[in-house]
């Protein structure tokens, strides 16, 4: 397999390990855009959230919230976000699911967060099409 995630799981590509267990796998981004940035994954190749069975997915999040928590509790960071893209079409730039997790500060001016101004539609009519019945 090509995947750049799974041969970091299997060990072909060195990477800085933050945790590991059984089934997830939290490293250091080599962005380097963000200190601290991590990224969190299952072990078993899975392409994005779309394809994961509910196991995987309850482990992933197990593991993100541990790796949260540790950087809130014991590194002195103030919060977190947790970011995913599932498909080409939301941004996913690695076909193997992954959560990344930025640790923040207060005022540490990172802007996590998108500026999305692509609605075109009122939210009344994409409410009701969205609605899980």
């Amino acid at each position: 397999m090509d995947c750049i995630f799974c041969k970091i799981v299997n060990g072909d590509i060195p990477s800085l390990k933050v945790y590991e267990d059984e089934h997830t796998m939290v490293f250091m981004d080599i962005a380097k855009d963000v200190d601290g940035h991590m990224v969190a994954i299952p072990k078993k190749h899975i392409k994005n959230i779309l394809d994961c069975d509910e196991d995987i997915l309850n482990y992933l999040m197990a593991t993100v919230k541990k790796v949260a928590n540790y950087c809130v509790d014991e590194c002195g960071y103030d919060g977190v976000n947790l970011l995913n893209a599932s498909d080409e079409s939301a941004g996913q730039s690695v076909p193997h699911f992954h959560i990344h997790i930025i640790p923040r500060r207060k005022n540490d001016n990172v802007d996590a967060w998108p500026n999305f101004t692509g609605a075109n539609h009122e939210i009344e009519e994409i409410y009701e099409k969205l609605k899980i019945k």
